[in-house]
């Protein structure tokens, strides 16, 4: 928590316009911070930061867009100034890669490491130079990168190739701390492009199969994501937050 003795943590939540950026956002602001979120939807971002309330200023820039992301993180650029970045959250969605296995196209395979792997390495490789020598980078993955859900291969490669990067640079990147959180099966927009009952149907199965007997919220991610980052003592960590679904319950 900030005081009036303290200066802000200026930190950047890249797919803060909706679920669990926006979540992060809200609860980085919440502990008095200065908070940046990007998105591709100017309309978007602007009604995130409503819903987030003071403390938070926008940015529109595609994540996949090397151009872009190289603008952001310029001096000066992004209303960031000179000063660096305490906490960078990657937070970068897409369902590119899904679908079962034997009918995966490997140009839709491609397209989400276009939408996630490869904007997660372009950023990083971007910010490092802005962050504060004793700041951190959490990315945001999924827990299918080590599952076993059928259709969800793809999934698991984009994601799985995020993790294995973690401890690696974490040692490489040093002081900088890099740590992932990895959620499971969430309750936001991300589902709204299956119909109401299907999704409902879909939730109150996986409720019924994880020890906690229900799906996530994004602030229980976010809270994760804070914790993360702001620990000082973590680096290099991938947190699983999932309910216990990821546990061998024997269920």
């Amino acid at each position: 928590m900030t005081s009036s003795t303290t200066t802000p943590a200026r930190v950047v939540v890249m797919g803060g316009s909706s679920g669990i950026g926006e979540a992060t956002a809200a609860r980085f602001v919440a502990d008095g911070a200065e908070v940046v979120i990007t998105g591709r939807s100017q309309d978007r971002l602007d009604q995130a930061a409503k819903r987030i309330g003071g403390g938070v200023l926008t940015h529109r820039m595609d994540g996949a867009d090397p151009t872009d992301i190289d603008a952001f993180f310029a001096e000066g650029g992004a209303g960031l100034g000179a000063a660096p970045v305490d906490h960078l959250v990657l937070a970068l969605s897409g369902s590119a890669g899904s679908g079962p296995f034997l009918e995966l196209d490997p140009a839709e395979l491609a397209a989400g490491f276009d939408g996630k792997f490869w904007p997660y390495v372009r950023i990083l490789q971007a910010a490092v130079p802005r962050l504060a020598a004793d700041g951190s980078v959490t990315l945001v993955t999924a827990a299918s990168a080590r599952a076993a859900f059928p259709g969800t291969a793809g999934l698991a490669a984009i994601n799985g190739a995020l993790e294995a990067m973690v401890p690696p640079l974490a040692v490489e990147l040093a002081p900088r701390r890099i740590n992932a959180v990895s959620p499971g099966v969430i309750d936001t927009a991300w589902w709204s492009r299956l119909p109401e009952e299907q999704r409902t149907a879909l939730f109150e199965g996986l409720a019924a199969t994880t020890p906690v007997g229900r799906v996530g919220r994004p602030d229980e991610i976010a809270r994760a994501v804070h914790l993360m980052a702001t620990n000082g003592f973590v680096s290099g960590v991938v947190l699983d937050c999932t309910g216990g679904a990821n546990l061998p319950t024997g269920r």
